[in-house]
């Protein structure tokens, strides 16, 4: 495993990160994205932490987070098909490293654990294990499963599991993250019963 220094943030972040906010949202019976927290918006507080840590940052969705935004297409076939997009735009830009990739249901997210993530010390994608669960949509794709992303969209795929499972993907457990973050760092929001449970509302 590699190996991870104290974060402290730059006064010019560098490197990218892919932010998706175009889920159905049918559980929670409206745009999660636009959850109130923290006195804004879900989509625009992830978009808030993201700017602390990486310069530039794309939104697959709707354009609810105020950064620049794209719509995925074909739309509405899950998260793979919006990151294929994302890295897509910012291979446009000629931006072809590695990439934060957010889902923006997170609202315990903070900027520590970020951090960590995009300065974390090994090859490969970095990628979070919470209770043996891995976490790809809170995770640092490596530059070579975006593109493959993009690969296994074109042939029908639309399952993580490539970067969960990959020969070169590190799984961080709870010791390289617990410094920066608890469990309930990753929760995401389905239903306003989870909103409730985080003493949140709808």
């Amino acid at each position: 495993m590699g190996r991870y220094p104290e974060f402290v943030p730059d006064a010019t972040p560098s490197g990218t990160a892919i932010l998706l906010t175009g889920g159905a949202s049918r559980r929670m019976g409206r745009d999660k994205s636009l959850l109130a927290v923290d006195g804004t918006t879900l989509a625009r507080r992830t978009a808030s932490l993201l700017g602390r840590v990486v310069g530039t940052s794309i939104e697959v969705g709707p354009g609810t987070s105020g950064l620049p935004s794209i719509l995925e297409s074909p739309r509405g076939e899950g998260p793979l098909v919006a990151i294929a997009a994302g890295y897509g735009a910012l291979r446009a830009q000629g931006l072809v490293g590695d990439a934060l990739v957010l889902a923006c249901d997170l609202p315990l997210l903070n900027e520590q654990l970020l951090g960590l993530l995009a300065h974390f010390d090994a090859p490969g994608s970095v990628v979070p294990l919470v209770a043996g669960r891995a976490q790809p949509l809170c995770a640092r794709w490596a530059r070579h499963d975006l593109e493959l992303a993009g690969e296994l969209v074109a042939r029908g795929e639309r399952s993580l599991r490539h970067v969960t499972r990959g020969p070169n993907v590190t799984l961080l457990d709870r010791s390289a993250w617990q410094h920066v973050a608890s469990e309930a760092t990753f929760l995401d929001v389905d239903t306003p019963e989870d909103l409730a449970r985080l003493g949140l509302t709808p």
